[in-house]
């Protein structure tokens, strides 16, 4: 008999999707540790789709950027002179260095070779000693624009000119979490991270609360319920479930003075994933994100992100609250980090092989399904 991860990963991937829910399986070995299928979800998935880089709040004067890599494109995010966020490309149309690093503020985008200075909007604002090159003609030299849009306060870019927008894709989830109001929600620290593991690991991860008890048994582990979890049919661009926290978690359920939650949804947590990457754990007080980017089959980097709901950021004790759940995050990162090296670690061993899947993992089967789809067009 031909083992399934013998077979072409993308192949084996599809046999897997193809399966009913019922009879379930984790995704093959292969489709982790293959630099063909990374290579493929380079160039049909992360090229095509809609990539989160962070929220809109976190830019919040003009001239606030932020950098990104997108599928080997260097981009530039950031709120221009006229206060809107839009997206460029990160390369000087001089020599090709990159312009911009990490995060910051300017009132021009100089590049650091030749001094090349773009305004805010892209348009090539002066270069020097040009003036005797007659193919050089500065007006209409732009650097080149990326589609962005913000969706519930996130900043989405893409490299896709034909990608539906955002809000007509997740239109379903907006509806599912309007309770919640997410939008009003303000963004207290963003950093950046690689860990050593598979991207679909860590995605995986987040979207199944299955290992909450065993891998987070030091933190959030015992003030999540799992049994009774709400595990919904998944939809093309998402999957999410609900679960109910301890009220004792503070941060986790609504504020004494929240008057816009009523009844279960004062206590609900939403744990849901925007494809591809984009991981997002929204509760009554806080959220908290990941959005993930493959360096390689055993690579990923990663934005992690989060902060306050209006109620608990107006809060005189808000500094507090942040800082310990804060505290808090981190540790439970560590736990996923140490979780989901040991499974790459795993999936590249000769004898890996993918087993059944538990129901509560059903947004991994939703998810394998979305990775199919795209991987074979």
């Amino acid at each position: 008999m031909t083992r399934m991860d013998q077979i072409d990963p993308i192949t084996a991937l599809k046999a897997t999707a193809a399966r009913p829910f019922g009879q379930a399986k984790a995704m093959p070995p292969s489709v982790y540790t293959s630099e063909a299928v990374t290579e493929a979800e380079l160039d049909r998935v992360f090229s095509r789709d809609w990539i989160c880089v962070g929220r809109a709040e976190s830019l919040k004067k003009n001239g606030d950027y932020l950098t990104y890599e997108l599928a080997g494109q260097p981009v530039i995010v950031l709120r221009d002179n006229s206060g809107e966020i839009r997206a460029m490309s990160n390369v000087c149309l001089h020599r090709m260095s990159t312009l911009l690093q990490g995060t910051g503020r300017r009132k021009v985008i100089t590049c650091p070779y030749h001094a090349w200075m773009y305004d805010l909007d892209g348009r090539l604002k002066n270069a020097s000693y040009m003036d005797k090159n007659e193919c050089f003609h500065a007006e209409g030299m732009r650097l080149p624009q990326i589609r962005s849009e913000v969706w519930l306060g996130w900043i989405f870019i893409t490299l896709n000119p034909d990608a539906p927008p955002v809000g007509d894709t997740l239109a379903g989830l907006a509806a599912e979490i309007a309770p919640f109001q997410m939008e009003t929600y303000t963004e207290l620290f963003r950093e950046e991270h690689v860990w050593d593991t598979n991207w679909k690991v860590l995605a995986e991860n987040f979207m199944e609360s299955y290992h909450l008890p065993a891998c987070h048994a030091a933190t959030i582990g015992g003030v999540s319920s799992i049994a009774d979890a709400d595990m919904p049919e998944g939809a093309p661009a998402y999957n999410i479930h609900f679960i109910t926290k301890d009220p004792s978690f503070t941060l986790s359920v609504a504020h004494k003075n929240n008057t816009t939650l009523t009844g279960e949804w004062r206590l609900k947590t939403a744990v849901f994933a925007i494809y591809p990457s984009l991981m997002i754990t929204l509760t009554p007080g806080y959220f908290w994100y990941l959005s993930l980017h493959p360096k390689g089959p055993g690579k990923v980097h990663i934005t992690f992100g989060g902060g306050l709901s209006p109620d608990f950021l107006a809060d005189p004790e808000h500094e507090a609250h942040m800082a310990a759940t804060k505290k808090l995050l981190d540790e439970v990162n560590e736990e996923d980090k140490g979780c989901t090296e040991r499974v790459f670690r795993g999936v590249s061993s000769p004898l890996a092989a993918a087993g059944p899947m538990s129901h509560l993992e059903r947004p991994l089967y939703d998810f394998s399904r979305y990775l199919a789809e795209r991987l074979s067009a």
